[in-house]
């Protein structure tokens, strides 16, 4: 049952994970940094969202290669899945033009981006292609902090000067979107085989009396 919920989670987790991308692009007041990037590069080259994104992630995905990091299920999924349901939401969504309208799309948007992450993180099957290469930076010593500030500063000029949408959204996601995550995670992290037996033997007795 446990395996089932986690492959549900994981499934729903990115497909809401596609469709908040596709909010934000409707409400047209600013994308998250990495999306900032794949919207340029989708009005550089013609090629649909969803695709590039599909294509930033397997390129991300390469960069793990020196890095070591290993990829699991939902690293898979998530290279696949995201992309696709950003088109298929933007092809049912239609474009907004009342503030009111679009105010209410980014609000929906970074909420089920926050719900989406504790979703398909708190299925177990492993990190996104972006957040792997973070945390691969972090294994090499340098900060987590300081990698994922880095690398989402030069993503966001990218995509900017490719013509990618930055604005109110883009900072509100970067101030809300850490403390909207965190009770998501607890609400959805599936407990696993692993976490069920440290947490056992985190509640054995310490000393070597009471083990006797």
């Amino acid at each position: 049952m446990s395996t089932t919920r986690r492959l549900a989670q994981l499934v729903v987790g990115l497909a809401l994970f596609g469709a908040s991308i596709a909010l934000l692009v409707r409400a047209d007041l600013g994308l998250f940094p990495w999306d900032v990037l794949h919207q340029g590069v989708a009005r550089a080259t013609g090629l649909p969202l969803g695709v590039v994104v599909i294509l930033a992630s397997v390129v991300v995905l390469v960069l793990w290669i020196p890095l070591r990091q290993r990829p699991g299920l939902g690293t898979v999924a998530n290279v696949v899945l995201v992309g696709v349901f950003v088109d298929l939401t933007l092809a049912v969504l239609p474009t907004v033009e009342a503030l009111p309208g679009r105010v209410a799309l980014l609000v929906a948007g970074v909420v089920v981006n926050a719900a989406a992450t504790g979703l398909y993180i708190g299925a177990g099957y492993g990190p996104g292609p972006r957040d792997g290469l973070m945390t691969g930076l972090a294994a090499r010593g340098l900060s987590l902090r300081w990698s994922r500030l880095g690398i989402e500063l030069v993503v966001l000029a990218a995509g900017f000067a490719l013509g990618g949408t930055v604005g109110v959204g883009t900072v509100v996601y970067a101030f809300a979107v850490g403390p909207l995550v965190q009770p998501f995670l607890t609400l959805f992290t599936v407990p696993t085989r692993r976490s069920t037996d440290h947490a056992s033997a985190e509640s054995l007795p310490t000393t070597p009396g009471d083990r006797s």
